[in-house]
């Protein structure tokens, strides 16, 4: 399917690896693969602003359709202008169909081939999403790259249940497809398939025959092993197109984009370091820490001594520890940049590794260096 309006290319292929080095065209600009993409489940990155953003170096940012359908409504957003113009952010977004946030609402949902019933979190109000609804939805909050809706398939689950709930979503895939109108935004579909390899062949083969602009990885992350998760992922990524876009959705650890940019991935998006660096959880190039731990009490050095971001520059682990116990909320922004820095500064790295032909180095100098978690 051409859009003109949506380009990717390749740039540059490590050597010793799988991992790409590309660039999206979007209507809103350009964005340079590997790229990470902070969640705004509400059209903002929680405790940061645009400012923050553009100083961190976001080129894309997801946005939440279930989310944004529930409040203030799609309507509301698409009359001030979509979201570039609501939330004043001209660069790249990309949003979900809704589709796991309604598979986390195990107990509020029905899935019928029509589409998913549903309570509403905030008020208990019943709703239908449907693959057009979903559609028309993202259309009219007006994100460069929208999601084909589709079902986020649990963990564990059996080959049968998997492979209905696989077929449905690619009859899902197609119901996006004719019911999409705009034509500066691009569809991309999603590879469902759960644990199951034969399942995931089948999957990629028809949902790829569709011909979209780019392709996700869905069903990871739900519950499998870290293992799995990784097993399966290198053996699907190779089913997906070389000169398009691919995008493993939900995933994580800075340790596993980078494992992940290995196997030939370009897109990633996860909550982990937003909502870890919330509960005091913050990565740094030599492990995880908690802040709250009594060790920090008095401890004068930074976060991560590798490090560029203000919180580094600026405070020290006692004090970052003193605010969070104190329940200051100004600690909430200073925890969040770091941990953003982190997961952008290893993107740029990358980046810049693929680009020169020794990821293969870079990615084993950064798993030498982390070790064990520590907690």
């Amino acid at each position: 399917m051409k859009n003109e309006k949506f380009r990717f290319e390749l740039l540059a292929a490590d050597r010793a690896t799988k991992a790409r080095r590309g660039k999206l065209h979007t209507p809103h600009g350009e964005v340079d693969t590997p790229v990470f993409m902070p969640v705004g489940t509400a059209g903002s990155v929680k405790t940061l602003d645009n400012r923050d953003l553009d100083e961190l170096g976001a080129q894309l940012v997801l946005a939440n359709t279930y989310h944004l359908y529930l409040r203030p409504g799609h309507e509301v957003v698409r009359a001030l202008g979509g979201l570039h113009g609501f939330v004043n952010r001209p660069r790249p977004f990309l949003t979900d169909s809704g589709g796991f946030q309604i598979f986390s609402l195990s107990e509020l949902r029905k899935i019928t081939e029509e589409g998913v019933r549903f309570a509403s979190h905030i008020d208990g109000s019943r709703h239908l999403l449907t693959p057009e609804l979903s559609v028309e939805i993202q259309e009219a909050l007006g994100a460069d790259i929208i999601m084909a809706f589709d079902e986020c398939i649990p963990y564990p689950a059996t080959h049968e249940y998997v492979r209905q709930s696989t077929e449905r979503t690619l009859r899902w895939t197609r119901r996006c497809l004719d019911a999409k109108k705009r034509d500066d935004q691009a569809l991309f579909g999603i590879v469902q398939g759960g644990m199951f390899e034969d399942l995931r062949v089948w999957s990629a083969r028809e949902t790829t025959a569709l011909d979209l602009p780019g392709y996700a990885l869905g069903g990871l992350s739900v519950g499998e092993s870290k293992e799995q998760m990784m097993n399966m992922a290198a053996f699907a990524l190779p089913l997906l197109p070389d000169d398009r876009p691919r995008y493993v959705m939900g995933v994580g650890h800075p340790e596993d984009v980078l494992d992940l940019i290995a196997q030939g991935a370009d897109l990633f998006d996860c909550v982990m370091p937003t909502r870890n660096a919330r509960t005091g959880t913050l990565y740094t190039h030599d492990g995880r820490i908690n802040i709250r731990n009594a060790q920090y009490k008095a401890d004068g050095r930074p976060l991560d001594a590798a490090c560029s971001c203000y919180t580094c520059r600026t405070h020290s682990r006692a004090y970052l520890r003193h605010l969070f116990l104190a329940g200051e909320p100004s600690v909430l922004r200073l925890l969040t940049l770091h941990n953003l820095t982190l997961y952008f500064e290893l993107l740029r790295g990358a980046r810049e590794a693929i680009a020169n032909g020794n990821y293969f180095d870079y990615h084993a100098a950064f798993r030498g260096r982390l070790g064990a978690p520590r907690l």
